[in-house]
């Protein structure tokens, strides 16, 4: 399966046309993202300590989150932009409100979010790639087989647990897999009022003016 095939939705082209305005938010942000998917992966393996296989996966994908952010942070060092506050995206927030709050469904959910986040950061580092500098667009390109390879480990394991605690299920994997790709494709679509890697629509880039008060001095 492609993530094309996977997702809803592509990007929309007015997010790509905003890409270049807002560049020195875009990659602070994607810092940032790059450290919550290593906290998500890590998380899941002290929550869930008695799937070592599950366990030994997100070790290795944790650390390849870090070291795409640590990636990130020596481009934002090379072209002198101060590592400044950002306010999170809704995204990742909004899809995680539909996560089951009781277990095993709750790890089910978790795994179908992460895929979902996975394949959608891949999606958009695909479309950013051709409005990017030669070193971004080779930077992002680099990307897209870790990113491609971290969607499908979160799904496999959401369908190899699903599979595991079938009979405790309400709803089918199908079903809740078609719940959250609606959610996705809802905010990416949307009009969003600030810009970030995971915005939807740009209709106000607000956060932009976080940048020049991180030149000042109140850095992250």
């Amino acid at each position: 399966m492609t993530i094309d095939d996977f997702l809803y939705c592509k990007t929309p082209a007015g997010w790509v046309d905003a890409v270049n305005d807002n560049l020195e938010l875009l990659l602070i942000d994607h810092a940032n993202c790059e450290k919550k998917a290593a906290s998500t992966a890590m998380n899941l393996m002290y929550r869930y300590i008695d799937k070592p296989e599950m366990l030994m996966r997100l070790s290795k994908l944790a650390r390849e989150e870090l070291r795409h952010f640590e990636q990130v942070v020596a481009l934002l060092n090379a072209r002198k932009i101060p590592y400044a506050n950002v306010p999170s995206a809704r995204y990742a927030g909004e899809l995680r409100k539909g996560v089951r709050t009781y277990e095993p469904a709750r790890l089910i959910d978790i795994l179908v979010v992460g895929a979902i986040v996975e394949a959608r950061s891949c999606e958009r580092f695909s479309a950013m790639i051709p409005v990017l500098d030669d070193e971004l667009a080779s930077f992002y390109t680099s990307l897209l087989k870790s990113e491609a390879r971290h969607f499908m480990i979160y799904l496999d394991f959401a369908k190899r647990y699903f599979m595991q605690y079938e009979a405790q299920m309400k709803a089918s994997l199908e079903d809740r897999i078609a719940f959250f790709l609606r959610e996705d494709q809802r905010l990416i679509e949307s009009a969003d009022h600030e810009f970030r890697f995971h915005s939807g629509l740009p209709v106000l880039t607000s956060g932009i003016d976080l940048i020049p008060a991180a030149r000042d001095g109140r850095r992250a």
